[in-house]
């Protein structure tokens, strides 16, 4: 669930919500089974448009109910002192986004149960104004009420599943944790488990799709590689977290990194550094002022008959706040950045001066190293 680039939609309780692109896909999807699936089952003979705007409705109506379950685990987390990034809305859902791992398996269970808590009584909700509102309710909104009450039991249901990193895996690594009081043992249980639902549901997609299920068959395959993608990270997230420890970028950075001076074309940046070095990314510097970042994006937007005239210096842009760090900064806090932004390359600046870039391959190969000393496994 990391290295996904979102779009910044508002912020609620102080957290921001976002989408990713794959959101879009699954938003239409749900739009569409109800539409053409789920109400004209329940309400036909009804015209084609009223079904549509119900399951427009509908799929609002199941993401600001993602965005309430994800909401409840942050504010649970800012209780206990856990630091969140926000919620992000994805193809299976939604996140939320923590900066580390809980303090302790009570913050874990507390902070994982709030959600699924939070569906159940969201779906009781809903339910009570579907049965309270019977006669009172046009019949179309009825019935999507009566669809989100359901629907939010199936989510709850759904995350309470021993499947690490749903939030019934979560409380059972929390478990785990608490019975022998290692992290990373209990975490490794746990993504073993995960990783057997995912095989699970993959197997029974493929069962579904030889009986002539096509379309479920794939779905089931689809979530069972990403659950068991997912745990594996998860395990990877905290060995890396242990393995790093208190390990700060001035110890792994390069000191000496390849800058670009802002005099040369766009042309020598092509011949002489794109096309030599293996990054898309290189920082704009004279000795150590930072000028900013330019990328192989950048270049692109410019015609390529205008390389030999422009300079670096016109087009370079500032260094986004994700790809900054300073000397004091955590390695495992950067290897956390690039994850979730898709980054192999942090700019590691002291003030306004570029004093290193630290890489996700240096981070990789250090993590390597000390893994096979202390006997991980893989």
């Amino acid at each position: 669930m990391n290295g996904r680039s979102s779009l910044h939609l508002f912020k609620i309780f102080g957290f921001a919500v976002g989408v990713d692109a794959s959101w879009i896909f699954i938003a239409l999807l749900v739009t569409w089974s109800l539409a053409v699936g789920l109400f004209p089952a329940q309400f036909p003979d009804l015209a084609p448009s009223l079904y549509w705007i119900m399951g427009v409705i509908g799929a609002l109506g199941l993401f600001a109910s993602i965005i309430f379950h994800e909401l409840c685990h942050s504010l649970v987390a800012r209780r206990y002192g856990l630091p969140m990034e926000g919620i992000t809305l994805f193809l299976f859902g939604g996140v939320a986004e923590m900066r580390e791992e809980p303090a302790d398996p009570k913050t874990e269970f507390l902070m994982a149960g709030a959600g699924p808590v939070a569906s159940i009584v969201l779906g009781i909700v809903f339910w009570l104004l579907y049965a309270w509102g019977d006669g009172f309710w046009p019949l179309l909104l009825g019935g999507v009420i009566g669809y989100l009450a359901l629907i939010n039991w199936i989510l709850a249901a759904f995350n309470l599943l021993p499947a690490f990193p749903l939030d019934g895996g979560r409380m059972l690594r929390a478990a785990l944790w608490y019975w022998k009081r290692d992290l990373r043992w209990a975490t490794r249980q746990a993504a073993r488990i995960g990783s057997g639902f995912g095989i699970l549901l993959m197997t029974l997609g493929a069962v579904s799709i030889i009986s002539g299920g096509l379309v479920g068959g794939i779905w089931y395959i689809i979530i069972g590689l990403f659950l068991r993608n997912a745990a594996q990270m998860a395990y990877h997230q905290v060995v890396a977290g242990e393995v790093l420890g208190n390990e700060r970028v001035r110890d792994r950075m390069s000191s000496e990194p390849v800058t670009v001076p802002p005099g040369i074309t766009l042309q020598d940046l092509v011949d002489d550094y794109f096309q030599k070095y293996d990054y898309k990314m290189f920082p704009v510097a004279e000795g150590e002022r930072l000028y900013g970042c330019i990328t192989t994006r950048e270049v692109k937007e410019i015609d390529r008959h205008l390389w030999p005239r422009k300079t670096v210096g016109e087009v370079v842009r500032s260094c986004s706040p994700e790809r900054v760090v300073t000397p004091e900064t955590e390695v495992r806090q950067a290897f956390l950045t690039m994850r979730r932004n898709g980054t192999s390359r942090l700019m590691v600046l002291d003030g306004d001066r570029l004093v290193g870039v630290i890489t996700l391959r240096d981070i990789l190969r250090y993590l390597s190293r000390r893994t096979d000393l202390k006997g991980y496994g893989p």
